[in-house]
């Protein structure tokens, strides 16, 4: 889908046709899309396509005629009929007077440009838009990171309690949305260092105070990254912990039970020996019956004292 929009007045909407400085917003383009835009502004179609390609790197490419921007942004995808987060590649392309965005789907980062809610927003800025798109990628990721952080606090908090299976591998889930993230973070960090280093894209002052802002955010994300990797990575080990010792406990339990079980049973079954009364005490004695079940009852109790004492039960 092609959509063109212009500010006018800080205020955006649509156009109707291509023309300077307008902003080419191109979401899930099929290939008469990219071929049109790419003979409207002589940019090379694999170019325009590049970025619905998942597996595409983060990459800056100049030429004389256009800049190519590809960096990966954060997005919700359902994994296990759970909600879960990857990143996918968005395309930005400089020619002209003109931007050209490029992505697979619908995305938060491009939403509150078309929403108009970013200030000091302008689509005759071209390389400031640029930045403020990098900018509220930088912010995406860290409300993400904090939204994962507080779904690791929800498990943490009935650990102990109700732990179950589903838990073990939600933060596996979890785990694995970091190291997209991670991944995708440090290979942005790379395009934005490169940006700050290029002077064949035209940057004013406050555009290189921006993109210096761009560069801090990205780094803070990724050091957000790593903290609750390693803290997520934790709570997994004292969740299996947990698990191991409750295991450990119901076997000492059972354990327990079986010692002091195996008491009666090992009683009756001398006195269930084909063996003649007289041999066997009590067993002409009145009452001899309820004095042996007395008998099993205190060794019984005396084991249970025992495996209480050592914790067993």
């Amino acid at each position: 889908m092609i959509r063109r929009y212009i500010t006018d007045r800080n205020i955006i909407h649509e156009a109707e046709e291509f023309q300077p400085g307008i902003w080419v917003a191109l979401t899930s383009p099929t290939a008469e899309e990219c071929t049109l835009v790419a003979d409207t502004y002589g940019i090379d179609p694999a170019d325009v396509r590049a970025a619905l390609d998942d597996e595409e790197s983060s990459r800056v490419d100049v030429s004389n005629d256009y800049s190519l921007i590809l960096f990966d942004i954060p997005t919700i995808e359902y994994r296990h009929k759970r909600e879960a987060y990857t990143t996918i590649p968005l395309g930005l392309i400089l020619t002209g007077e003109t931007l050209i965005t490029v992505c697979g789907e619908e995305t938060p980062v491009l939403k509150a440009f078309t929403d108009n809610l970013v200030r000091e927003f302008s689509t005759k800025k071209q390389v400031r838009f640029i930045y403020q798109i990098f900018w509220r990628t930088c912010l995406l990721y860290q409300s993400y990171l904090r939204i994962v952080d507080r779904r690791r606090k929800e498990i943490e908090e009935h650990i102990g309690n109700d732990t179950e299976d589903v838990d073990l591998i939600e933060l596996h889930e979890l785990e694995s949305n970091l190291v997209y993230f991670d991944t995708s973070l440090r290979a942005n960090k790379v395009v934005f260092e490169r940006l700050v280093r290029y002077n064949r894209i035209k940057k004013y002052p406050e555009d290189q105070e921006l993109l210096e802002d761009v560069v801090v955010e990205n780094q803070q994300a990724i050091e957000m990254t790593q903290i609750y990797r390693d803290i997520i990575k934790g709570t997994r080990e004292l969740l299996s912990s947990v698990s191991d010792n409750r295991l450990n406990t119901a076997m000492k339990y059972l354990a327990s039970i079986t010692i002091v079980m195996a008491i009666p049973t090992i009683i009756s079954g001398i006195y269930g020996m084909n063996v003649e009364e007289k041999w066997m005490p009590f067993a002409e004695t009145p009452f001899g019956f309820g004095i042996i079940c007395g008998v099993i009852f205190l060794i019984c109790l005396a084991a249970v004292r025992i495996l209480r004492k050592r914790k067993m039960l």
